[in-house]
């Protein structure tokens, strides 16, 4: 029995474009809509974790996308999660846990393509992973503010020196790893001559 392809939770209160965002990611991927937030938290609670990502309107009636986001991460569920939102971003994303941010209108390569990186980086370790999202969150601010807003933003500045600390982080480990690799190869070869 194969294994089943991953799951996409698409979040929006207007239905023919959940609908539309189903449809697009619905050849590669199973795919579950919830037209509002309420709808959205009962349907991760039916489905038990079994969410890989989860594409999310911000600005919706009755529980917001914002809200949901808070709800899913207390909730320590596992998954990716990308803002799709008319909302322009602004410095207030800083603090929010997901780790991509798309401004509608959404083309569908666009959308495939965002889904196709969430569930790579689902795949990394956590350091990983903060550095993608931090790094998406630095892109968005950088293509919305001017560079003397960005430069005049404490928050900003504090999210640049982060990114470079886990970049330095990732670079150790990934240095590590090409160590032991080279350490584990001279044996092999060493082996391989006796």
């Amino acid at each position: 029995m194969s294994e089943q392809p991953p799951l996409v939770l698409v979040v929006e209160d207007e239905p023919d474009l959940a609908d539309l965002y189903a449809a697009w990611l619905g050849d590669e991927y199973r795919v579950r809509t919830a037209y509002g937030g309420h709808e959205a938290l009962e349907t991760i609670d039916e489905l038990d974790d079994d969410v890989d990502a989860i594409l999310l309107d911000r600005r919706m009636p009755g529980l917001s996308g914002d809200e949901v986001l808070d709800a899913v991460r207390e909730r320590g569920i596992d998954c990716r999660v990308a803002m799709v939102t008319a909302v322009e971003p602004d410095f207030d994303i800083l603090e929010m846990g997901f780790d991509d941010y798309l401004v509608k209108p959404v083309a569908s390569d666009t959308l495939r393509d965002t889904v196709e990186g969430l569930l790579r980086r689902g795949e990394y370790d956590a350091g990983v992973q903060d550095l993608f999202a931090l790094t998406s969150k630095k892109a968005m601010l950088e293509s919305e503010k001017s560079a003397s807003e960005l430069a005049d933003n404490e928050e900003y500045q504090e999210l640049t020196a982060r990114i470079e600390e886990l970049r330095e982080d990732v670079d150790r480990s990934l240095e590590a790893v090409t160590e032991k690799d080279d350490f584990e190869g001279l044996f092999r070869e060493f082996d391989a001559e006796e």
